[in-house]
């Protein structure tokens, strides 16, 4: 599917590359809400979704359940280690994830096999707050 490339898509695309990390739909809607563009949520689901399947952003899945995008930086296959607490995200590469999906695909008959892997964490920053944190109860 094609999408038109109107204003609101390119004031999404833009808000969606000021974002830090991952952001839902709903938080980039309110953010351009704010900002009083008059783009509705419909539209910015509409253009992400596109934005995710043109290879423009990275889509995932929270531990929640939850769709998020952000503006994608690397072209290709990737995988992300995301923290829990501030969103700060670092795309890293596995090859050993890339040869383990790609023999247990090959062992159960399976080919041209896709996976994603992202992993949750918090960062060294959110970990050592969090640890002064305890200290101070």
């Amino acid at each position: 599917m094609v999408q038109r490339n109107t204003w609101q898509r390119e004031r999404v695309r833009e808000a969606l590359s000021d974002a830090r990390g991952f952001v839902s739909a709903q938080s980039l809607h309110a953010t351009l809400r704010d900002e009083n563009t008059g783009i509705g949520l419909a539209t910015v689901y509409r253009a992400l979704a596109g934005l995710a399947a043109q290879g423009d952003a990275d889509s995932l899945q929270s531990p929640e359940g939850e769709a998020l995008y952000r503006a994608c930086t690397s072209t290709g296959h990737h995988h992300h280690l995301i923290c829990r607490s501030c969103g700060l995200t670092v795309e890293i590469e596995a090859t050993d994830v890339e040869q383990w999906a790609k023999r247990t695909a090959e062992r159960h008959g399976f080919r041209d096999a896709e996976h994603i892997v992202d992993i949750f964490g918090l960062c060294a920053s959110c970990a050592k707050t969090r640890d002064e944190e305890r200290d101070a109860d």
